[in-house]
């Protein structure tokens, strides 16, 4: 069949098992990836995988947008305001659960590096979808939550920078014709600072030219061509699309004097994109290679958690937070999912020897953390003395 008909099941499945799960107050992200785990090769194999990875472009372009989105969170003014105790309780509840993966694949679990050190980039993102949801469903006020909005919002962009560290050194281990020595640490450096140099050039240039765009249409039209181009451009010079993006959305966010309207111009394009990324991440889970990453799974989700709830104490008290905010925090990031897919496709193709094993972990892990985190962020939010029951079910008890 003809890859637009896949692309139309596609979506049409994520919409409606999206719908299903809303209904059980669960993201729709988690509906998508059960939409393409039924439509794919593991269940109804309507979608086969071969049609599956055709469409790799619209997984590249989702990147694209998500980066570009985080990028926007770095607002020189914003993060101001935010003040320092945010950046180091992102900072810390970010690489503690990085170093913890890394050290228990590593060390204890002996793991190839490689494998290991990609694996534990993706454990620092955190999705805020689910969080928020939880917050706005409890009108949660106070300490807890005026922190945690903040760091769910740079989280990401924390998460990225060190997913593409990592995968640079990941490459340069897998090389068989380099050593490694002086040039080879410095290889990661070059390619990190080279994508950031390509983002900030096309942000600034994006940010220019939007001035002249005449109306929205033209507007998203220069939007998704320079999403398009950074993305190709990137892939064809090695680098990470993820951080030149990223790049581009921080810079039209600082100088751009229209920038709320020229970041905000791709959302009305985006959705049906995002529908088709994640339902295509659930067709390419392979259940059958459950068995053989069973412990390595196991062992990353706990270590994760522990990673994120330490990190963020560490944080917090070092911070100076509130009590509330020491002991709560980290329950509040368990939830993981978009960027974390997305990071674990690009593994796959930048570390093919264990893509398979590292997209299935995730995604596996992905749908445990969007089941059990909204329950973990709703039972901090009440310890914490933040939220407030439901009128309705409070009218229920009463009566």
């Amino acid at each position: 069949m003809h890859s637009l008909y896949y692309v139309g099941i596609i979506l049409i499945s994520g919409l409606i098992m999206g719908k299903v799960i809303s209904y059980f107050k669960l993201p729709k992200v988690t509906g998508y990836l059960i939409a393409g785990l039924i439509i794919g090769p593991s269940i109804l194999n309507l979608v086969p995988s071969t049609a599956a990875a055709k469409l790799s472009v619209i997984s590249e372009a989702a990147l694209g947008f998500i980066a570009y989105s985080i990028g926007s969170s770095f607002n020189f003014d914003n993060l101001k305001q935010l003040g320092n105790g945010i950046i180091i309780i992102t900072l810390f509840e970010s690489l503690t659960a990085v170093l913890i993966v890394d050290f228990v694949m590593i060390v204890i679990l002996k793991q190839p590096v490689p494998f290991s050190i990609m694996l534990g980039a993706i454990a620092a993102a955190t999705a805020p979808a689910a969080t928020i949801m939880v917050i706005k469903q409890y009108r949660a006020k106070g300490p807890l939550v005026n922190t945690l909005l903040p760091v769910v919002a740079i989280d990401d962009a924390v998460g990225i920078m060190a997913f593409g560290i990592s995968m640079t050194i990941a490459k340069s281990l897998m090389d068989a014709s380099q050593t490694f020595n002086i040039k080879t640490l410095l290889l990661p450096i070059k390619e990190i600072f080279l994508a950031f140099i390509i983002g900030i050039a096309i942000g600034f240039a994006l940010s220019f030219i939007s001035k002249y765009s005449e109306g929205e249409d033209q507007l998203l039209t220069i939007s998704l061509a320079t999403v398009f181009i950074t993305v190709g451009l990137a892939i064809k010079l090695n680098i990470s699309p993820l951080l030149t993006c990223m790049a581009i959305g921080a810079t039209v966010s600082n100088i751009a004097p229209n920038s709320t309207r020229v970041l905000s111009i791709v959302d009305k394009f985006t959705p049906p994109v995002f529908v088709a990324f994640f339902t295509i991440a659930g067709i390419e889970l392979n259940l059958s290679i459950l068995k053989h990453v069973g412990l390595l799974g196991a062992a990353y989700i706990i270590f994760r958690v522990i990673g994120k709830v330490l990190g963020a104490y560490l944080g917090a008290k070092l911070a100076k937070s509130p009590a509330v905010v020491q002991k709560y925090l980290g329950l509040t990031l368990i939830p993981q999912a978009g960027v974390a897919i997305g990071l674990a496709m690009v593994a796959e193709t930048a570390v093919p020897e264990f893509g398979a094993a590292i997209r299935t972990i995730i995604l596996s892990a992905t749908v445990i953390y969007e089941l059990v985190g909204p329950l973990l962020t709703k039972i901090a939010l009440f310890k914490a003395g933040e939220a407030h029951i439901e009128q309705k079910s409070k009218l229920t008890i009463e009566g």
